[in-house]
């Protein structure tokens, strides 16, 4: 099997069965997340304690592409500290951007290969803010905490 192939297969399997796919009862923070080109439409859900993302999940609707994204996101961001997740991040937008990647720390590097099945959308520019959905909803939440507050990419 190609690495093309199993990519699209990661990306189609989080895209049906989505990984932490549910409200959390109680969030420390929390934002909405709109694509109005496409109209997908994403709540990240934060529990943040001592500096870590103790839990972190998702709800909403959208594409494949944004539904993996964020599936495959919330599976990384568990248990990392607030720089390691802004280390994630940066990374992983510059990466489907196809800008230069900022160096990734060495106990992130399992992390962010896991993220590699969305490189691809770099080719598609309009993809791009379907695949960075959730993370920019993620740094949202961070900033706005417990209020709430909603992102467009547009």
């Amino acid at each position: 099997m190609e690495t093309r192939d199993l990519y699209q297969d990661i990306i189609l399997d989080h895209g049906r069965k989505p990984r932490n796919f549910h409200a959390m009862e109680h969030p420390s923070h929390f934002a909405h997340g709109h694509n109005p080109l496409c109209g997908d439409r994403i709540t990240i859900y934060l529990e943040l304690a001592d500096g870590r993302v103790k839990d972190v999940s998702f709800e909403g609707r959208g594409c494949a592409i944004s539904t993996a994204s964020a599936s495959l996101m919330t599976e990384v961001l568990k248990g990392k500290t607030l720089a390691e997740a802004d280390a994630l991040f940066k990374a992983f937008h510059a990466e489907v951007m196809g800008t230069e990647i900022p160096p990734v720390p060495e106990p992130l590097q399992d992390d962010f290969e896991r993220l590699a099945p969305l490189e691809g959308v770099k080719a598609y520019p309009a993809r791009v803010k379907c695949a960075t959905l959730a993370w920019h909803a993620f740094e949202t939440a961070l900033k706005s905490g417990a209020v709430g507050a909603t992102v467009k990419t547009e």
